[in-house]
């Protein structure tokens, strides 16, 4: 299932915020909702959240895909038959060739089996509405950085960061400063090279 999003170096698809969608097959709803997400541990707060508010649903299915390339992903049917659920949910976020993003189905059963082509379909066309639904944003493709430099040298730096369009995460001013700095990945080996150019200056790869 994984599959390489349409991307440049420096960015890629995502939704801007929060949004719905909805289906309805033979007595049975399904409430979809896709949230901006790009953690495992924010998704598993969300669905905690999501799992009190609609206790009486019967199903509570989802997937997300996060990343620049969309290799972090998971599809989960929450007790529908194998593959119904989950995985159609996941593919229309490949479709759409997004990433950063959850998306969950609430259903409720209506007494009437749907079986397993009218639950793909059920869980496809849900995800789908909360899709299309959505405003699409684009994202710049980064890699945190931290740079580490004397104090002397903190206007110079600082300029060197903003001229070249670089996004300002943190920073410490101390006798010994760090900014943890956003790159754009096209750009990472020309502003590291003139960083490193600058004295007292070095920039290594942060987690933050």
């Amino acid at each position: 299932m994984n599959r390489d999003l349409t991307i440049n170096q420096d960015s890629y698809k995502s939704i801007g915020s929060i949004s719905e969608g909805s289906y309805k097959d033979s007595g049975s709803r399904f409430l979809s909702i896709a949230y901006p997400c790009n953690r495992v541990e924010e998704a598993s707060e969300i669905l905690a959240s999501l799992k009190k508010k609609y206790h009486d649903a019967t199903h509570i299915c989802y997937a997300y895909r996060f990343g620049i390339s969309g290799d972090i992903w998971r599809a989960n049917d929450d007790g529908e038959p194998s593959s119904t659920a989950g995985r159609p949910i996941l593919g229309e976020i490949l479709s759409s060739e997004l990433s950063d993003i959850l998306v969950v189905v609430v259903r409720w059963f209506g007494g009437i089996k749907l079986g397993v082509s009218g639950l793909i379909k059920a869980y496809k066309s849900a995800a789908a509405d909360a899709i299309s639904n959505a405003t699409i944003i684009t994202k710049l493709a980064s890699t945190p950085h931290c740079i580490i430099f004397s104090y002397p040298m903190a206007d110079k730096i600082l300029k060197e960061l903003k001229k070249n369009g670089v996004e300002i995460k943190n920073k410490i001013f101390d006798i010994e400063c760090r900014v943890i700095a956003e790159i754009p990945n096209s750009k990472i080996d020309y502003i590291i090279n003139i960083l490193q150019k600058i004295p007292d200056t070095k920039v290594e790869k942060s987690e933050q």
